[in-house]
């Protein structure tokens, strides 16, 4: 069996692992401090807070930038339920945009058209980590006094060109950046989150809010000589990350710039073997974006059975997945009619499909995936 992804992680994250274990310092520590300190270097941030999962990065980026009950969100359908469900935990409305269907990104000329006077913020979703027009959507928000919080979470290790020069994504461009350190995507940690800011205010309350509103941390209360009594100055959360996920983490960095250019290798190859493949068509990078290849979505002939065709490839070994979700059909967002249709993100849910990607991959298991696919199809 071919799965979708595999991890690449081994021996180097289970020393790393082991030595906190043995270190006898288990919760969020002086590993966690390090992570974030080697994350912020690696995507070019003056601050980095790792939380417990992605989610819970957008639900404080979110309250961080002002977004509360009644208020909006503008972002994309065509993206996992994460995003809307961080806005609706705010008490706040997702107001969904269609995308563009050659970056499966929220379109840029639609945007405009969805601002309200109740509209706080653009949610900019760097989907399967292509990077969204941030040239074009950051002027947009601006202009109407918008906050801008980057859905990173499948885009560790792309870069945007963006004023002149290639920006790796968290920089950050918008106000805050969030990403996910789960088993799917690039870096893993088991689970866990970024939030990467140039706003040392932002920083500052993620730190709070993370650890129950706790005014002092457990690293500098253990540390004193002399007894300290914290305080809790505002309600928080528990969304810590551990020291021991913190030190697979810093594993897991060194290994980026490698899984990067070596998924980039597996997509030229995979684009060679599609060609071949009537009705098919490969992803495209716009000029001004370098995607990390978090997943591989291909657009598959129109009118194509997607499930009959995953069944059939999974039949011969091969794991695939539906193109990428949309909210608004889902049940949980029944309530939510949509004020403007959505026929490119509808069109991308049902005719597209993610191919197997993974930095172990082989030019025998890509064959293997590709044959699967044109047998499926014929």
């Amino acid at each position: 069996m071919i799965p979708i992804i595999a991890p690449f992680i081994g021996e180097s994250e289970a020393e790393a692992a082991s030595a906190v274990v043995l270190s006898g310092w288990l919760s969020q520590g002086p590993e966690v401090a390090a992570f974030e300190k080697e994350f912020a270097e690696a995507v070019g941030a003056d601050y980095a807070c790792a939380v417990s999962n992605c989610t819970v990065a957008l639900h404080l980026a979110l309250l961080a930038v002002g977004v509360g009950p009644g208020d909006e969100v503008v972002l994309a359908s065509h993206t996992f339920i994460a995003c809307a469900n961080a806005v609706r935990q705010c008490g706040a409305v997702p107001v969904f945009v269609d995308i563009d269907p050659t970056t499966f990104n929220m379109d840029p000329e639609l945007v405009e058209a969805a601002i309200t006077e109740r509209t706080k913020a653009l949610m900019c979703i760097h989907q399967m980590g292509m990077p969204c027009n941030m040239e074009a959507l950051l002027p947009l928000a601006r202009a109407h006094g918008l906050a801008v919080v980057e859905d990173a979470a499948c885009a560790v290790g792309s870069e945007i060109f963006i004023g002149g020069e290639w920006q790796p994504i968290g920089s950050p461009l918008g106000d805050v950046a969030c990403f996910s350190l789960h088993p799917r995507k690039l870096l893993t940690v088991g689970d866990g989150g970024m939030l990467t800011t140039a706003n040392a205010e932002f920083d500052q309350r993620f730190r709070l809010w993370r650890q129950h509103g706790m005014s002092v941390p457990d690293t500098v209360r253990h540390k004193s000589q002399t007894v300290i009594v914290e305080e809790y100055p505002v309600p928080g959360f528990n969304y810590r990350l551990t020291d021991v996920q913190g030190a697979i983490g810093r594993a897991q960095l060194k290994r980026l710039d490698d899984i990067v250019s070596r998924r980039r290798e597996l997509a030229g190859a995979y684009r060679e073997m599609l060609n071949a493949i009537p009705g098919v068509s490969a992803p495209d990078e716009p000029e001004w974006a370098k995607t990390n290849w978090q997943s591989y979505c291909v657009r598959l002939p129109e009118g194509a059975p997607q499930i009959e065709i995953m069944q059939k490839m999974l039949d011969r070994g091969v794991a695939t997945r539906r193109g990428i979700m949309c909210v608004h059909l889902e049940p949980a967002y029944a309530d939510t009619k949509p004020r403007f249709p959505l026929p490119e993100s509808e069109r991308a849910q049902k005719g597209s499909l993610l191919l197997p990607l993974f930095h172990q991959m082989t030019e025998d298991m890509q064959n293997q995936v590709v044959s699967a696919l044109k047998d499926a199809l014929a």
